[in-house]
């Protein structure tokens, strides 16, 4: 097979090490923020040619260890070897140079740049001054054709779905030579046909003697691809071992501490519930159109469709983020305009948006404030905080939701992907609104924090509130939802019979059009 590295004495990767030593070995690896323990005495290694799993529930000091391995942090204590050679490094330019990559779950690429400008960013092939541009497509090219995806280098990543944004990545650390990936939840986007081309493409990958270290909290995806997993539980090493050692329920209860069921939502499809939201003949600015949709009080409605078809077009329509073109929407019987967010808000339409990082969460404020901003009406008198007040709310937050933070006037940054999962479902859903919308809420949280998620949703529906679940989670999807609609080019084609659907595979075959 075609070798994924660059040939040639410039760019030549480092050495490939024998299969038999470990592309990474780390020891008695220790770490402590402000006198809290986050790893102690962590072994990991990953071989040539290896996809290594990498689990935990979170906050369980997955991030912590692989960012060590990056050189974002310095370890406290332990060792690290690459390629069988004792390493010290103490920053991001010297792992790369190590031949650690990384593809990140929250992408680091610049929407306005092409794809090889994304690429070379910062290692710019130059003609004398200047960007050699000629040159650098050139490379581009190479690499993908290495990897036999079909990517045009020149497209700008503004254009183009979030298949080709993960593709990019990956080749952007092969461009400097990677012998080792990281692969942190890289398809909590993807659709399933691009997570499986994703997968094909790993296949690839290991081939050619590339170590993979791949954090995902999807397990069937862990058993397709990973040779081996290594399970942390609260900074500690918990157990390392083959996949074919060990079950799925294994997993799941060593990452939680306990055994853990995802039930299935007990359905309430009670058609003389109280209609508390309904669109006629919507269409948007985003392309949406001719689409109607009731919502019942006491009711999760999930929304079911492939990446692409709409879902999240829709959400930002009924919040007021795009404009409504066309057709109405009516909340308890009444007939009202939706212009902006504040104007959802005033109608009780709250929105927990797809991505918690850039659109839920202000990452460099404390997690009290990230809490307390929904309701800053009821923490003023007249232009003052009362202090008093916001220290109650978030107390009662924090409890309410089972957010783990040692301190609230810490960075939401700081916290656990599912932590700050928490802190935006908790900061709307506490406003009581009349109508939810969730858009991916469980992505890139471990399959406890899922449950909670979900007991969540169910409990506050159960209240009377009336809930929009987007999910590609189709097990999640299931467990929470008591009516399913279906998706497809931007419209609402049909409701899908809930209680003919009783595994994911059936609503996959629906999503997919097999069974209509």
């Amino acid at each position: 097979m075609t070798s994924i590295h660059n040939g040639g004495a410039e760019g030549r990767p480092p050495s490939a090490p024998s299969p038999s030593i470990p592309a990474v070995r780390m020891v008695g690896i220790s770490k402590s923020f402000n006198t809290v323990t986050v790893l102690e005495n962590v072994d990991f290694d990953v071989l040539p040619g290896e996809v290594h799993a990498l689990a935990g529930g979170n906050g369980a000091g997955k991030s912590t260890l692989m960012k060590i391995l990056q050189g974002v942090y310095s370890k406290d204590a332990g060792s690290i070897e690459v390629g069988g050679e004792p390493t010290s490094y103490n920053s991001i330019h010297e792992a790369k140079a190590a031949g650690i990559g990384m593809v990140f779950q929250e992408f680091s690429l610049i929407s306005t740049l092409t794809v090889a400008q994304n690429v070379f960013l910062n290692a710019e092939p130059l003609k004398g001054t200047l960007i050699d541009d000629k040159v650098m497509v050139e490379k581009a090219q190479a690499i993908f054709e290495r990897m036999q995806t079909p990517v045009d280098p020149e497209g700008h990543l503004d254009t183009m779905s979030t298949a080709y944004w993960q593709l990019t990545e990956i080749a952007k650390a092969l461009s400097e030579n990677a012998r080792v990936l990281i692969m942190d939840e890289p398809t909590a986007s993807l659709a399933r046909h691009e997570a499986k081309a994703l997968f094909e493409l790993i296949g690839r990958l290991k081939a050619d003697g590339i170590a993979i270290i791949y954090i995902s909290h999807r397990m069937e995806e862990v058993f397709e691809i990973a040779d081996r997993i290594t399970i942390l539980r609260n900074g500690v090493r918990l157990l390392t071992k083959p996949l074919n050692e060990i079950t799925p329920a294994q997993i799941v209860e060593g990452i939680v501490g306990k055994a853990v069921e995802v039930s299935a939502a007990s359905v309430n499809a009670d058609e003389n519930a109280p209609i508390v939201l309904q669109a006629s003949g919507l269409a948007s600015s985003n392309g949406v159109h001719d689409l109607d949709l009731t919502l019942r009080a006491g009711q999760v409605v999930g929304l079911a469709g492939l990446m692409g078809s709409g879902r999240s077009e829709l959400a930002r329509a009924l919040y007021g983020i795009d404009k409504i073109t066309g057709g109405s929407v009516s909340v308890d019987g009444s007939v009202v305009a939706i212009g902006s967010p504040q104007e959802a808000l005033a109608h009780g339409i709250c929105l927990i948006p797809e991505d918690r990082r850039l659109q839920g969460l202000i990452l460099d404020h404390s997690v009290a404030n990230n809490l307390v901003l929904p309701h800053l009406d009821a923490v003023t008198k007249g232009p003052f905080v009362d202090e008093r007040a916001v220290s109650s709310l978030v107390s009662r937050l924090i409890d309410a939701f089972a957010i783990k933070v040692a301190d609230p006037s810490a960075p939401a940054k700081l916290l656990s992907g599912g932590n700050q999962q928490k802190i935006v479902i908790g900061k709307w859903m506490s406003r009581d609104p009349r109508v939810l919308i969730m858009d991916e809420p469980t992505a890139g949280v471990d399959i406890g924090t899922k449950a909670e998620i979900i007991a969540t949703v169910r409990a506050h529906a159960e209240s009377g509130m009336a809930v929009l679940v987007i999910s590609s989670e189709y097990s999640e999807l299931l467990a929470m939802s008591d009516r399913l609609l279906l998706m497809r080019d931007f419209t609402i084609v049909r409701e899908i019979d809930r209680l003919s659907v009783t595994d994911e595979q059936s609503l996959e075959l629906e999503v997919q059009g097999v069974a209509a």
